[in-house]
């Protein structure tokens, strides 16, 4: 136990590197045929803000998850510690993390309540990360938090990724496994006999085809799984981009550049396998374009314009997407204006906490969920629902959502300002003529008129605001 602990302190810091693997949105953008797919995607587009969940064994060193066992010479991928210089022993020191994984503090019913008071309205769960262990109950490895080698396999609620999946449906939420197509634990996969030289198969599955055989059936078997034992899944959300047929690699992409081998699982074999289970069940095969990325993840970035498709930027709490000791939060107010951005601009945000190994959130994610929470009941409605436009351009400050006969205008306030300004000067130049201006969250009576291609909102009297960080004033037109 000592040992692991110095191994904990020493590569603790290598966490603190928010690099990660670079998932840029797709240029190409297919659209669903299937109805049932379009009504989910339809319904997946009114939620506007996700929460998505990193966890694993990776949180008990506080490193960046999965990566340190990939042998690439990449920022994200250093090893720290006594086993630094030495992989395999390194390898078998990570792996040994599953007999000491124990998190008696998990309670998924308190996660999912705060992030529904957060306004959060879908889910995105790490079922299975590149590493291969798996947060779910598996027939298809002992690699698992069910397995009798971890000691949380007694718990009642060892099956984790169900737990959290029934916590946050209970509330209301559509729910989202995350899963990675590669796995680095399987000798399917990483086969012994070769060692692995980077993050792809070991080996060139066209010389070997029985034993990639045997990998395409253990991922389809591990996916077949999780769409029947689970409950409903709305979204099977994959990871590991460089599994993918070698005629799709973009060669304008650096790191797709860097694929040696076709490592084509089959994914219309698989898609209509999971959709037999789960009708409808959004496919989000990460930077794959085609039939199988229902929408698109831009990774730790939001997209400077309106884009035409949907969307969604996966962003981290944090720094880190697993749980590091004595992470630094973004502010709500950062929090906030990414959100109206990127609703702004016809996406989703889907924010990531990466909890502790105890099975805990730290407290400051919690506070960081209700300072949210406290936003969005002023301000939901200019969320949930809205409809994003290209030629409601942003206007410094100002960013814009919609809805039928409504606009909002969403003022993103700086950390000095306070005060409602007497008059807000909308940048707005309507063909419509306008019924009535409105502040969410406040009483107060504006009037309004148009003058040099704006809209002046003027208060009656000097208000108080009705909350932090961004003010909406909701314009209602006339039919």
């Amino acid at each position: 136990m000592k040992k692991l602990y110095l191994l904990c302190l020493s590569i603790a810091g290598l966490s603190l590197i928010s690099i990660a693997q670079v998932h840029d949105e797709s240029e190409k953008y297919t659209p669903p045929s299937d109805p049932l797919v379009q009504a989910k995607l339809a319904q997946w587009k009114q939620l506007k803000f996700g929460l998505m969940m990193h966890w694993g064994l990776y949180a008990q060193w506080g490193i960046v998850e999965s990566w340190s066992l990939c042998p690439e010479d990449e920022g994200w991928c250093v090893r720290r510690g006594p086993y630094a210089n030495d992989w395999h022993e390194y390898k078998k020191a990570y792996e040994k993390l599953q007999t000491t994984f124990n998190p008696t503090k998990f309670d998924p019913t308190k996660w999912a309540n705060a992030a529904y008071n957060a306004g959060m309205r879908y889910l995105v769960f790490t079922t299975k990360h590149h590493d291969g262990f798996c947060m779910f109950d598996t027939k298809q490895t002992t690699y698992s938090i069910t397995n009798s080698k971890t000691p949380f396999s007694t718990n009642p609620k060892a099956n984790i990724a169900k737990e959290v999946f029934e916590a946050f449906r209970a509330k209301g939420f559509m729910a989202g496994a995350y899963f990675s197509k590669p796995d680095w634990n399987t000798p399917d996969y990483w086969w012994k006999y070769f060692p692995p030289k980077d993050r792809n198969v070991s080996y060139d599955p066209k010389k070997y085809p029985e034993r990639w055989e045997a990998y395409k059936k253990f991922t389809y078997n591990q996916i077949e799984e999780l769409t029947t034992n689970f409950g409903r899944i709305d979204i099977l959300w994959l990871d590991g981009g460089w599994v993918r047929p070698k005629h799709t690699i973009d060669p304008r992409v650096d790191w797709q550049r860097t694929i040696p081998y076709d490592q084509d699982i089959d994914m219309p074999k698989i898609a209509a396998m999971a959709r037999s289970h789960q009708p409808g069940m959004l496919m989000v095969d990460r930077t794959v374009a085609g039939e199988f990325e229902n929408y698109i993840t831009p990774e730790q970035t939001v997209p400077k314009t309106y884009l035409p498709y949907p969307w969604e930027s996966c962003l981290t709490l944090g720094g880190a997407w697993g749980h590091v000791p004595n992470e630094r939060y973004k502010s709500a107010r950062t929090i906030i204006h990414l959100l109206t951005n990127i609703v702004s601009r016809n996406g989703s945000l889907l924010l990531n906490i990466g909890p502790r190994p105890d099975g805990e959130w730290d407290s400051a994610a919690y506070t960081r969920l209700e300072e949210i929470g406290a936003w969005m009941k002023v301000n939901s409605e200019a969320i949930y629902s809205t409809e994003a436009d290209p030629n409601l351009k942003p206007d410094g400050k100002w960013v814009f959502t919609k809805k039928p006969n409504t606009i909002y205008a969403i003022y993103q306030t700086g950390a000095d300002e306070k005060q409602l300004p007497a008059t807000a000067e909308i940048p707005l130049a309507l063909q419509q003529q306008v019924k009535s201006v409105s502040l969410l969250g406040s009483t107060a009576k504006l009037k309004v008129k148009a003058a040099d291609g704006k809209l002046l909102a003027t208060l009656s009297k000097a208000t108080t605001p009705p909350c932090e960080h961004a003010w909406v004033y909701k314009i209602t037109l006339a039919d």
